[in-house]
């Protein structure tokens, strides 16, 4: 199985991933770090549809890697602003730092193989699995 980005409770708080930092920064009132003009895409996969597409792989024979994700893109610059309105702290702000060179460009997984091998796809839209994860968020960051 090849997993792409996930999201949900129970993320560490600091791990640097995109998501964690941009909920804890904004909770903060802090600045949201985006990488070059955060023009790059990510995909992000909530927890629930993830061990949906874990579980389905497991009861079935296929032994070939299958990826388990959600295709749906959102450049990095449009994900921060996301989280900003979502979390709602007047103080956060984007703030642009260089882009390392080794930052793909794309990560979007192509999972035509999960839905004709296991009847699988993400279920969960991102606004709804953002929503629960801001609530751990809250409870967890100082």
């Amino acid at each position: 199985m090849r997993i792409f980005n996930t999201y949900g409770t129970r993320m560490r708080v600091n791990d640097g991933r995109a998501l964690p930092a941009f909920f804890s920064q904004a909770i903060r009132g802090e600045g949201l770090t985006v990488f070059g003009d955060g023009s790059q895409t990510r995909s992000f996969c909530y927890v629930d549809d993830l061990v949906e597409g874990i579980y389905r792989l497991l009861l079935s024979d296929y032994a070939m890697p299958v990826n388990i994700g959600n295709p749906a893109e959102i450049t990095i610059k449009a994900f921060a602003e996301e989280i900003i309105e979502l979390v709602g702290n007047p103080r956060a702000k984007i703030v642009y730092r260089e882009l390392p060179e080794d930052d793909p460009k794309v990560r979007q997984p192509d999972i035509s193989l999960a839905r004709k091998l296991l009847g699988w796809e993400p279920r969960v839209p991102r606004e709804d699995g953002l929503r629960k994860t801001l609530e751990y968020f809250r409870r967890h960051v100082s």
